[in-house]
């Protein structure tokens, strides 16, 4: 096994990296107060080619690979949650469900602008009364003639407000459970569509979310992405690419987390010597060092898997999982090695504490994670290849240029 990022790989983190440093660490505080997104966040990632970063040229994109996607989300995270966010719902909800499911026409019309960043993207699975069975969603979708009328409510659809392609799954057929959900994809200025922003959250302060209403929405047939009846398969594979974007930034979190407290902890002094000094506080150091470490060994084989197109449910599911519940243990034990300062938004580490607690709800609650991996270990789960697996990742096939 050779672990060794390549000059691409390097390349494309380094950028990421900078941007962060320079341009979103220096005033996303002021940002998370404000409790709103800074408007040059989405403009300045398209301008980056961030919110294309792993599909291919040919669809706008930047043609790098989902390793390379994972390291971005690392970096990214490292600056704020918000970001990677953006790219979960962005780039890995939608516009990697688009490249694994859709038509060729419906990748030239919304994943080609989605990459270059000429459009925002969002998820919509979610309800106010469904959020993990999602079986028992209420939100239909009704044919007639070569449309579907879509009715019904999302809640918690990060970029609801900002958004002008939103990937729908609702029920075409109520009877028959899982297999009676298909997935559309609506636009922001179709009839019938509406979307507000929710206040007062814990955390991703900086960031946008939402919720997204649909009263009588004509979609086109030519709009549905999979088959009629394919939408849980649709939103499940969605889902093995977001969790991938939310393990490889919980793990930037983490490294934040082990950051800034090497950094007080060397500035810090108690008695004239620096609490690095002191064995406990090097015990925590030590703990989140080794989370670090694990965490992101899982996602880079996540991240492997998908470039081979391999089905990858169990692995990244296992990713998140862990990289989540460690963030939260790491931005504890940071604010605990701050001390008084910890609880203040002087450091940054209160903000991470209180970013951290969404990761382990959304796309997947810990507790789910948690019976998913032992049904494996049981034999009692096992995963069928879908009707469309994510392509594998080819150089040549995806056109990159040097």
């Amino acid at each position: 096994m050779d672990f060794t990022l390549n000059s691409e790989q390097l390349a494309a983190q380094k950028m990421v990296r900078d941007y962060v440093a320079k341009e979103v660490i220096p005033t996303i505080g002021e940002w998370d107060r404000k409790q709103q997104m800074d408007p040059e966040i989405l403009p300045r990632m398209a301008e980056l080619g961030i919110l294309g970063i792993s599909i291919p040229t040919r669809y706008g994109g930047q043609g790098f690979d989902y390793i390379t996607l994972g390291l971005v989300c690392e970096e990214l995270e490292r600056g704020d949650t918000t970001l990677r966010v953006v790219m979960s719902v962005h780039h890995g909800l939608n516009s990697m469900s688009l490249l694994q499911w859709g038509t060729e026409e419906q990748k030239q019309q919304f994943l080609t602008p989605q990459a270059r960043g000429e459009k925002y993207a969002a998820f919509c699975l979610t309800e106010p009364g469904v959020g993990s069975d999602v079986v028992n969603m209420t939100s239909t979708a009704r044919r007639v003639g070569d449309k579907y009328i879509l009715n019904g409510e999302k809640m918690w659809i990060s970029l609801a407000t900002k958004a002008h392609h939103f990937l729908v799954v609702a029920k075409t057929n109520p009877e028959a459970g899982h297999r009676g959900m298909s997935a559309f994809i609506v636009t922001n200025d179709m009839p019938g569509v509406t979307s507000g922003d929710i206040h007062g959250k814990l955390g991703v302060r900086a960031g946008s979310t939402g919720w997204v209403a649909f009263q009588d929405v004509e979609v086109p047939v030519a709009n549905r992405l999979g088959e009629e009846g394919e939408g849980f398969k649709v939103a499940m594979g969605s889902l093995d690419n977001g969790r991938y974007t939310v393990a490889s930034g919980a793990i930037g979190l983490i490294r934040a987390c082990l950051e800034e407290s090497v950094k007080y902890a060397q500035e810090r002094k108690t008695g004239g010597r620096p609490i690095s000094d002191h064995q406990l506080i090097k015990q925590k150091i030590g703990y989140m060092q080794q989370w670090y470490e694990a965490g992101r060994l899982l996602y880079l084989k996540s991240g492997w898997l998908k470039n081979q197109g391999i089905r990858n449910t169990q692995e990244t599911g296992l990713a998140k999982w862990y990289a989540t519940d460690h963030s939260v243990q790491a931005a504890l034990e940071a604010v605990q090695i701050h001390g008084a300062y910890g609880f203040s938004d002087e450091y940054p580490v209160e903000r991470y504490l209180r970013n951290s607690k969404g990761a382990v709800i959304y796309e997947g609650t810990s507790e789910i994670h948690q019976l998913m991996q032992a049904d494996y270990a049981f034999g009692f789960r096992e995963d069928h290849p879908l009707r469309c697996e994510l392509p594998a990742y080819n150089a040549e096939d995806w056109q990159r240029e040097s």
